[in-house]
C-alpha cells in the first residue's frame, strides 16, 4: 500500500492538516489534535504544514 500524507476533506476542522495526519499514521484524530494543543508553540508549525501538505484527491 503507497500511503502518502494528505489533508482530510472528511476529518478536518480548519485545513484537515490533524485529520490527514491521523489517517497516515491510523491513529485518532483528536489525539493529533491534542498533541498539538498540548505543544501550542506548534501553531506556526501547523500553518506552515497546512500550506506544505496537498489535500486528497
Amino acid at each position: 500500500m503507497d500511503k502518502k500524507l494528505r489533508r482530510s476533506r472528511t476529518d478536518r476542522w480548519f485545513s484537515g492538516v490533524c485529520g490527514g495526519i491521523a489517517e497516515y499514521f491510523d491513529i485518532p484524530s483528536i489525539a493529533v489534535r491534542l498533541g498539538f494543543l498540548i505543544l501550542s508553540p506548534t501553531l506556526l508549525i501547523y500553518i506552515i504544514l497546512a500550506v506544505l501538505i496537498p489535500e486528497e484527491d
